[in-house]
Formats: C-alpha cells, structure tokens, sequence
C-alpha cells in the first residue's frame, strides 16, 4: 500500500512523512523528488531545457511508478510518498500505473489555510546555498494559484487534513489513524494489468453527423484514445470492441463493426507492442451521442473532433493510425499497417 501525501509547497508534507513512517508499522519513505533529481543529472541540458518542471518528463512519472514498485516488492509493508500533484492527468498517470500492478493508494490532502501557507512559505529555511531560499519561497508562491486551481479534483478522492494548527506529529497521528480505520479512502482509479507480451487490441471510431471522429480522456494513461481497449483470450476482436464501447460510454451497438485498419506495433521498453486494429462503428445520431455515460474511473471526458485536432490531442503514432483509418473509410478499403505506415 501507498500513502500519497499531496498539498501545495510548503504544507508540511515532507516533515509529516517522516513523523508518518514512525507510526504506521513496516513503513517506508520515499521522496520523488530524489528521483528529479537524478534527472537532472542523467538527462542531456538540452532535454532538461524543453521543460519547466520534472513531473513534466513522461519517464519521471514512469520512474515514479517504477521506483515505487521496486521498494514495495523489496521491502514490503507500506510506502509514504510526500509529492505535490496538482496536474490530474499525472495523478491519473502515476496512481493508475500503481493500481496496474495492484498497488493500492491511500491518498491524503494537507490543507492548511492560505494566510498560514503564505506565512510558513515566508519563513522557510533552505540549505546554505545563495540565493537557494528566495528562489525555493518564490517557487512555492508561484504555485499557490495553480494548487487552488487543482482543489476540487483533489478533493474528490483524497482525504483532506486541514493542518494549519497542528504540528508535525500530530498531523501524522491524524493520517495514521485515518489509514488504520479505513476513513483514508483507496484512490479509485483501475487500470488493467500490464502487458507480459504482446497484445491484441481493438479500437472502434464512432462518428457524429459531420464526420467528427469521437476520443476519449483515460485516466491512466497521458494522451486522448479511441473507445476500445486489450481482446480478452477466446473473444472476437470486433466484439471486445463492440464490448468496450459499451463499458466505456454506455453505447451499444447494433451492428458489428467493419475492419478499417490493422497496425502492428513494434515493441518499445517498457512496453511489447502487438497488433492495433481499429474498426468503423459508424455515425452516432444527435440523440445517442446525447447519452454518452463515462465511468469516473477509468475515463475523464470525451469530445468529438476534426483530423486536425485531433493531432493535437492523439499521441503521434495514434493519430499515424486514426489519419490512415479515415483515409480507409474515405476509401471503402482496410488498410495493413506496421508501425503506422502502410505496407504491401
């Protein structure tokens, strides 16, 4: 089990973990920031330059993931994270990357008032750097804003501690007792187990009245998608297609779907690659597309777009995909695909 302590810089997260960790039995700590700091130090300037923060690396919140599997698999019991999430897609990316390797997450909010955020910011002490504590406090304060932003999705899984007068230990004591009862819920984000091999895979494109091709918002994964997800073994990929568009939106459909492109993917570490079939599951009249259900879990939103927004949304080799599906469809054609180019 992880006990994720969130809140904004300078709530007292870090010093609250490591009370945490005396109180909870079998406890670990683990601070990511190790892991943005190793970064630092791994990663060419010229990468490091292309971003304003390490949580916006896709492999630190792979490593995250990782390096947290690791201890747990090593060590065992529990794992206390101290680390300030206020992006939900990265939240969704990391917690549903533990739930794929059915770790648990208990995720908590430290919530102090404003003023007392501000006043403990201000009298942050850093290590005897130059300059190290104006840059950390204006950091810190820079941040405020965007964790008001990110409050009412936190809230809605997280267990908020209001510890503007508390100290330390008893905010500790707080949060262990709240995970020994239960009252610190299990962060409820799935994610299917992750791949041993390759997969099999089917897509099924669902279309509005003026050709807008429908994409969905996982929560355990960065990137739009298309409705569908892994064929089960012994079922049909049209109807493990058929199937997730039901699950996923609630859409059942009343013809199979027709084949329009297969894609092998090739293996790219961590993942193994396998074969991406996408189907047409045709226009979804004004009245249906009206009905669309999302499960809070698994999606955060869905939206119907053109091809050219669409290659703002889909990571590169899925929009590859999707821009040769619709060139099929145009066609009346299926296409054979390897790695996103057509061949034979």
């Amino acid at each position: 089990m992880i006990v994720w302590v969130n809140g904004a810089f300078g709530a007292g997260k870090t010093t609250t973990a490591r009370e945490l960790i005396d109180l909870i039995p079998n406890s670990t700590l683990y601070d990511p920031e190790l892991t943005g700091g190793g970064l630092h130090r791994l990663l060419p300037p010229k990468r490091l330059a292309e971003v304003s923060d390490y949580q916006d690396l896709p492999i630190w919140r792979r490593l995250v993931v990782d390096t947290a599997a690791a201890l747990l698999a090593e060590l065992g019991g529990v794992l206390v994270v101290p680390m300030t999430l206020l992006r939900q897609e990265y939240r969704d990316e990391i917690f549903g990357g533990l739930a794929s390797r059915r770790i648990p997450v208990r995720h908590v909010l430290l919530r102090p008032d404003e003023t007392i955020l501000r006043e403990r910011i201000a009298t942050r002490e850093e290590a005897d750097i130059p300059d190290a504590e104006q840059r950390v406090r204006q950091w810190a304060l820079d941040h405020i804003e965007p964790y008001l932003a990110a409050l009412d999705w936190i809230r809605e899984d997280a267990l908020v501690v209001d510890n503007g007068s508390l100290d330390p230990r008893s905010t500790a004591q707080r949060i262990a007792d709240a995970v020994s009862s239960g009252e610190a819920p299990v962060c409820e984000i799935v994610q299917t187990p992750e791949p041993t091999a390759e997969t099999l895979a089917a897509g099924v494109l669902l279309f509005d009245e003026e050709d807008r091709v429908l994409l969905v918002d996982p929560t355990y994964k960065p990137g739009w998608e298309f409705p569908g997800g892994v064929v089960e073994r012994g079922e049909a990929p049209a109807q493990a297609g058929m199937r997730e568009v039901e699950e996923e939106l609630g859409i059942q459909l009343d013809r199979v779907p027709s084949l329009l492109v297969v894609d092998w993917e090739p293996p790219r570490p961590p993942g193994y690659g396998g074969l991406r079939l996408l189907f047409d599951g045709g226009r979804l009249q004004g009245r249906i597309a009206g009905q669309v259900l999302l499960p809070g879990s698994e999606l955060r939103g869905w939206r119907f777009v053109g091809e050219q927004e669409a290659a703002h949304l889909l990571p590169p080799t899925r929009y590859e995909r999707l821009r040769w599906a619709l060139r099929a469809r145009e066609r009346g054609t299926v296409l054979n695909l390897e790695a996103g180019v057509p061949v034979g």
